[in-house]
């Protein structure tokens, strides 16, 4: 029995309203108007101070952005398949969820997400739009399969992507 783990890396990006490419467009035009606003003549705008608080705040969604979204300091948002465990991490500045198979009822693949049942009724859901590629989802797929396999997890797999239920 393989006692390593393997991680799938997220993209949270996926799952949000706007998409990561919107997001960093609104941060960079809202840092050029600060920058315009900062530049205009000082005895039209007496709101100086506005403007670097403004600025100053732009210039931090935009680094939460990036940190949050792009793996800058290495991959924040996976999903591992440990001995035992099922781990969640959701980002940088989330914690980590940790899944024991001995808690777990069912897993749930639906074409679109992943509900993990545990044997106290809670759901958690893992939407797989975060899983980007045919790669990682086929992966994701046979780790799931292993993982309910090994630990003797009912997996359930609906929709057009699922071959068998088990």
């Amino acid at each position: 029995m393989p006692t390593g783990t393997t991680r799938i890396s997220l993209r949270p990006a996926n799952s949000s309203r706007l998409s990561f490419g919107v997001q960093v467009s609104l941060a960079l035009f809202a840092i050029a108007y600060a920058l315009l606003m900062l530049g205009s003549d000082p005895a039209v705008h007496d709101f100086r101070p506005l403007h670097y608080i403004f600025l100053t705040a732009c210039a931090c969604y935009l680094g939460f952005i990036l940190v949050h979204n792009a793996p800058v300091f290495g991959t924040q948002s996976y999903l591992e398949f440990a001995p035992g465990y099922l781990v969640r991490k959701a980002g940088l500045f989330r914690p980590k969820q940790v899944f024991a198979a001995e808690n777990m009822s069912q897993l749930e693949l639906l074409p679109r997400q992943l509900r993990l049942r545990l044997k106290d009724g809670d759901i958690h859901v893992l939407n797989l739009r975060e899983v980007r590629g045919t790669r990682r989802q086929a992966l994701l797929r046979s780790q799931l399969e292993t993982f309910a396999k090994r630990y003797g997890v009912e997996l359930r797999q609906e929709g057009p992507a699922a071959t068998k239920r088990s």
